[in-house]
């Protein structure tokens, strides 16, 4: 068959795509209506892994399951927004990583909003100013984002989902390598290329921003000045990229978390956050740790930090693998809550810890 034959084949074919993607619109925008009826939350992140899962598990085409993944998170948004605007508070300005992450877990059409600060991003959802918040956690080179585990202490917000992104920062500037005087980012991005700087750029002076696309915007106000951040942040402020790939480990991962007030149905991979202190006496911290090695619940992650309270009082947070709605996980979850000075469920939500 001819050039010709195959483009009116594939033009027919989208033509069916779009009166299917018409349909499924319809039916979104009914959808809306019971739920705003029932109360009902308009994005469920467990429901979403789940459809995706699916749609990629029967997948016997030639049409590969990554491409499928983006094509139908975008269609999910679109229709998601046309049941109800989506607004998304994040980190930072545009083109940083967290909106980034934003964009990849809510499509392009969700309403993405920055937020000088965590503290901002939580206040933005607690007050109902956006729907969602999306706050980075940790980083696999420079390690837990403090800011954000306390800010779970005096929130009623919860872990609505996780995101995971490879990280790649480039130097970005209105100079040449050889005249930089100063280099502006946030502090994550200085740890994760810190042995780069030494080694390349030693002594120049580096300044902490709220952002790395607030460091790109400085640089491009500053004479003999560089940023360190992503490549989009480069091209939104017209910086040229002087080195790519500056951070020090080039497994470079930081996985964020999406913050709201809904609970995320179980998909059957998921995780469950929680954070408690303990009682002052020899061997607290094991006797409560025990029951979950007895049940054989595999925890990804302990972390501790004072409670500024009192000297030398600490918080626990943990990262299980499990849902909260499975019995044994709620089981060993309540009984260690009893020996807890006090116990608080971040949230149990799909796990989505393979970098994007």
């Amino acid at each position: 068959m001819s050039i010709e034959k195959w483009r009116s084949e594939i033009d027919e074919v989208d033509r069916h795509i779009i009166e299917l993607l018409g349909r499924r619109a319809e039916a979104a925008v009914s959808i809306g209506k019971e739920k705003q009826k029932t109360g009902q939350a308009f994005y469920d992140a467990g429901r979403q892994k789940m459809i995706l899962d699916r749609l990629c598990e029967k997948n016997d085409t030639s049409f590969p399951n990554t491409g499928l993944r983006h094509v139908f998170a975008e269609i999910m948004s679109a229709c998601l927004n046309l049941e109800s605007r989506q607004t998304i508070a994040f980190f930072g300005a545009e083109a940083s990583f967290t909106h980034m992450a934003a964009k990849e877990m809510f499509g392009t059409s969700a309403e993405c909003i920055p937020y000088k600060s965590i503290d901002d991003v939580f206040m933005a959802c607690e007050k109902g100013w956006t729907d969602y918040g999306v706050v980075p956690i940790e980083n696999s080179t420079g390690g837990v984002v403090h800011d954000t585990l306390d800010r779970f202490v005096d929130t009623n917000l919860i872990i609505c989902s996780e995101i995971t992104l490879s990280i790649h920062h480039v130097l970005m500037a209105n100079c040449s390598l050889e005249k930089i005087q100063r280099v502006y980012s946030h502090p994550q991005p200085f740890l994760q290329c810190r042995a780069w700087l030494k080694q390349n750029l030693p002594g120049v002076e580096l300044h902490e921003t709220d952002s790395t696309s607030e460091g790109a915007k400085l640089a491009t106000r500053s004479n003999n000045a560089a940023a360190i951040g992503s490549e989009l942040a480069a091209k939104l402020y017209d910086l040229d990229i002087l080195v790519r790939g500056i951070e020090d480990m080039k497994d470079n991962i930081t996985r964020f978390w999406i913050i709201g007030r809904s609970p995320s149905a179980p998909t059957g991979d998921d995780k469950t956050s929680i954070m408690f202190s303990v009682k002052d006496r020899p061997g607290a911290l094991y006797d409560l740790l025990k029951p979950f090695h007895e049940e054989k619940i595999n925890l990804t992650k302990i972390e501790s930090r004072p409670t500024k309270r009192r000297p030398w009082e600490y918080v626990f947070f943990v990262d299980l693998l499990g849902h909260l709605d499975d019995p044994t996980i709620s089981r060993v979850v309540h009984d260690v809550e009893e020996h807890c000075e006090f116990m608080k469920i971040m949230g149990s939500y799909p796990r989505n810890d393979r970098p994007h």
